[in-house]
């Protein structure tokens, strides 16, 4: 099966066709404080104009119910990323509200002290029929996304992403880039990739070349060479 890729913190339309056009599978969006953060209404202006067959995206951070569900109607999202200790009921009210064909994704933070935490985590949103995949990510002490930091893939194999009973479907991101993505490819055989500032030219801004370069290493494996 072809690896799930996502082109996250888009914030333009030329930038999220660029996305789309490369083969990535969905384009994300980012709803909260971040140099890449973009409103409800300048979203719905771009996703018309892209195609059907990429999912749309919304990132979102301490967001209430009924802020997700109106930004997704507005924009026509066609899933959610919910990047923080969210409650465990909201996954089954967004479906409830939105449809269960919303994607959702719930995000973990996966370091070495907190390896055995994740893996609980991983294990809980196994038994939640609402959460369709996990984003294993990295932070720092004052980011929780689009570090450019990658977390220790040796010690996330060992602990999450090699125990099969643990394998909901699990996206790798963090620090991912065209230089290491097939890497952690081989690596952690996730189900997907997430990528943000790894394919930037500026915070906010894609560098095409890079974007295409991500999707190609990322679905052919070729790592790629230094000299």
């Amino acid at each position: 099966m072809s690896i799930w890729i996502k082109i996250c913190g888009n914030t333009s339309l030329g930038d999220s066709l660029a996305a789309a056009e490369a083969g990535a599978d969905a384009v994300g969006f980012v709803f909260a404080p971040s140099p890449r953060q973009v409103t409800a209404e300048q979203v719905a202006v771009i996703t018309p104009h892209l195609p059907a067959t990429v999912e749309k995206i919304g990132a979102f951070v301490d967001a209430t119910l009924e802020e997700i569900v109106s930004t997704v109607q507005a924009c026509g999202l066609t899933g959610v990323q919910l990047h923080f200790d969210a409650d465990l009921e909201l996954p089954a009210m967004l479906h409830e509200r939105l449809g269960v064909g919303l994607r959702i994704l719930r995000v973990i933070h996966f370091s070495t002290e907190t390896a055995a935490q994740c893996a609980a985590q991983i294990a809980a949103s196994r038994e939640n029929l609402h959460v369709d995949a996990v984003l294993v990510d990295s932070r720092t002490s004052t980011v929780i996304g689009g570090t450019g930091k990658t977390f220790d893939w040796i010690e996330a194999r060992k602990s999450i992403f090699e125990n099969a009973a643990a394998r909901k479907r699990l996206v790798a991101a963090g620090g991912l880039s065209p230089a290491n993505v097939s890497e952690a490819i081989a690596a952690l055989h996730p189900w997907g990739v997430d990528v943000v500032s790894g394919v930037e030219s500026a915070p906010g801004r894609k560098d095409l070349a890079k974007v295409r370069e991500f999707v190609h290493r990322a679905r052919t494996g070729i790592l790629k060479q230094t000299f």
